[in-house]
């Protein structure tokens, strides 16, 4: 099943940043899994004027399970920079379901499904 057929009539589907990402959509869209691309960001640290000065946005968002999904298939000091952003959303949004996939994770789910991951961001 195709991506544009997830998707209501004049719904396009949003320009994902790279290549895991766009596998993970597929994914979901085979098994018809309603999916949103970065719905919302949450801040996590404001400067004295109350202005956000970082934020923390998922990658995806899973509406039918409350889900966010977060995907990290990036170099070790960019998942410990992610780590550090999750922890600190935990903490502000006790609330807010959101699931980390790191790259072993990915792999695993990629194996699971039959999908061969192609390479990049090493």
């Amino acid at each position: 099943m195709s991506q544009a057929s997830q998707r209501p009539a004049g719904v396009s589907t949003p320009r994902l940043v790279n290549q895991s990402e766009e596998e993970f959509a597929r994914l979901l869209d085979y098994y018809q899994i309603e999916w949103q691309y970065e719905p919302r960001s949450f801040p996590l640290r404001w400067d004295a004027e109350g202005q956000v000065v970082e934020a923390f946005t998922p990658d995806f968002y899973l509406p039918q399970e409350d889900l966010y999904i977060e995907l990290t298939t990036m170099r070790q000091s960019l998942v410990n920079r992610k780590n550090r952003k999750l922890r600190r959303l935990r903490e502000l949004y006790p609330e807010i379901n959101i699931k980390l996939l790191y790259r072993g994770d990915y792999q695993a789910l990629l194996a699971k499904y039959g999908i061969a991951e192609e390479t990049e961001e090493v």
